[in-house]
């Protein structure tokens, strides 16, 4: 990895703005990954740095970059239950409905891990219920196997609404 990458993504690990902004001054290209795959800004919203978050996406992070196993940023922040996090990606364009490599979205991410404010954002703001994963199974399937009934009870609500 350049150093221009590991600089980018150790800054916004750390949230370290001033860093970052060098950081981001020296890049090409916003979109470079560590050897996990992932970009600043997954790394930023990861470990729960919204400043960071939102200095990359100021300066053009792309709000839907994956990293090798197909996770966004939004996933990620769903898996941790960072709300705020999810709705700056949101409130930035970010595709709700957006698969991983086995199929899955950022709504089952909330779904399986008990971040049920999220899964109410996420019903909110319009993701599709309906996708399933490589496996078949929708998030209601994921919400019951982790026997999470307060999903369960949202995406009732949502699919009773359309």
């Amino acid at each position: 990895m350049e150093d221009a990458t590991q600089s980018l993504i150790d800054s916004a690990r750390a949230g370290d703005l001033a860093v970052l902004k060098e950081a981001i001054a020296k890049a090409d290209n916003l979109e470079g990954r560590n050897s996990q795959g992932y970009t600043a800004l997954i790394i930023a919203c990861y470990n729960k740095q919204a400043e960071a978050a939102k200095l990359l996406l100021d300066c053009g992070a792309n709000v839907n970059g994956t990293d090798f196993g197909g996770n966004t940023a939004l996933m990620g922040a769903c898996f941790k239950g960072y709300k705020d996090i999810a709705e700056l990606l949101i409130d930035r364009g970010a595709d709700l409905d957006l698969q991983h490599g086995n199929g899955g979205t950022a709504i089952m991410f909330a779904a399986m891990f008990g971040r049920n404010d999220i899964v109410q954002l996420l019903v909110d703001k319009g993701a599709d219920i309906s996708i399933v994963d490589s496996r078949g199974l929708s998030v209601f399937d994921l919400a019951a196997q982790q026997g999470n009934e307060v999903a369960i009870e949202i995406l009732e609500k949502a699919a009773e609404g359309k």
